[in-house]
């Protein structure tokens, strides 16, 4: 999987641990950001995640700050981004499996390294239920283009992607 890494100077640390894991684990990593603990604007860091995701030049992005909540308020401003602000293995699965996340947001000063750990694995290995699930991701996908998710169209239908379904498959 093609990842786009960023994070701004509190969440260097944590950029730097989940480049080693997604490295390990084979996954491409493109990293965004100065590696030195300078001080930075978070949404310098979030758009060029953010955008990499939306024009699938990465398959998913992660991005780390203080709190999380900046970047991922940030990221969310890109069209086609749904950035998941989470803390906790239940949030990281839902994320995905509900709500299609592409963009995961961790907070540095919240969590440890074991916690992240165990996010960032449920977070990839999630797949996307499609569904229900679809339905509304297709709304938050109406509202990007200013209009009212009330009207959506079926045939804005969102399904999980074929090669989510085949992994899926394998794994049953």
């Amino acid at each position: 999987m093609r990842i786009a890494l960023g994070a701004d100077h509190r969440g260097l640390d944590v950029r730097r641990h989940i480049l080693g894991t997604m490295r390990q684990l084979g996954h491409e990593v493109e990293l965004v950001g100065d590696d030195v603990p300078a001080m930075c604007d978070y949404p310098d860091v979030a758009y060029p995640v953010a955008l990499a995701v939306a024009e699938g030049r990465a398959d998913r992005g992660v991005l780390s700050c203080g709190s999380g909540i900046g970047m991922c308020i940030a990221a969310n401003k890109v069209r086609g981004v749904r950035a998941a602000l989470v803390h906790d293995e239940i949030g990281a699965d839902m994320s995905r499996r509900h709500n299609d996340a592409n963009v995961l947001c961790l907070p540095a000063d919240l969590l440890g390294i074991r916690i992240i750990d165990r996010i960032l694995s449920i977070w990839l290995k999630a797949p996307f239920e499609g569904g229900r699930h679809g339905r509304r991701v297709a709304k938050i996908m109406a509202i990007e283009q200013n209009l009212d998710p009330r009207h959506t169209a079926d045939a804005m239908l969102v399904q999980p992607a074929q090669d989510t379904i085949k992994a899926t498959q394998l794994e049953a």
